[in-house]
């Protein structure tokens, strides 16, 4: 008997990057990872392609506009077992980033990338310091 052909998870992650820091969001209200830090992100939705929902997302969550082509894939993660994950620099945004989604975010931050809050979500910090180390690939949480 033939395998179904297995189908992953897309998310998209936009690293806004300002005088050496970085903005995160805190999850709130949302029943996965509530009250951590984490990038602005969402799931790619049928029909679109990936740079259209990094944008998308962007303005759904912290108001800022950002055409496709200002976004600059700089990382993919495979996250075990159904997660592939895409991030993509905002090389220019307009509009000031605020919390645009305050059911599903407490507050919004600029933290500098080097010293990350303890409280970020697992992968997109081990994201970050890929992207910070010059590394656009990474595994998480295989064994």
């Amino acid at each position: 008997m033939k395998k179904a052909r297995f189908r992953a998870i897309v998310d998209v992650h936009i690293v806004f990057v300002r005088d050496g820091a970085v903005l995160l969001t805190r999850r709130a209200g949302t029943g996965y990872a509530d009250g951590l830090w984490h990038l602005p992100s969402g799931h790619l939705e049928e029909g679109e392609s990936v740079v259209a929902a990094a944008a998308r997302e962007a303005r759904e969550e912290v108001g800022a506009v950002i055409e496709p082509d200002d976004l600059t894939f700089v990382h993919a993660m495979h996250r075990a077992p159904e997660r592939v994950g895409l991030f993509f620099a905002a090389e220019r945004w307009s509009g000031e980033p605020y919390n645009a989604e305050p059911d599903k975010c407490s507050e919004i931050a600029w933290h500098p990338l080097e010293a990350l809050p303890d409280d970020t979500v697992g992968y997109p910090a081990a994201a970050l310091r890929a992207i910070a180390a010059g590394r656009t690939f990474a595994l998480h949480k295989w064994d």
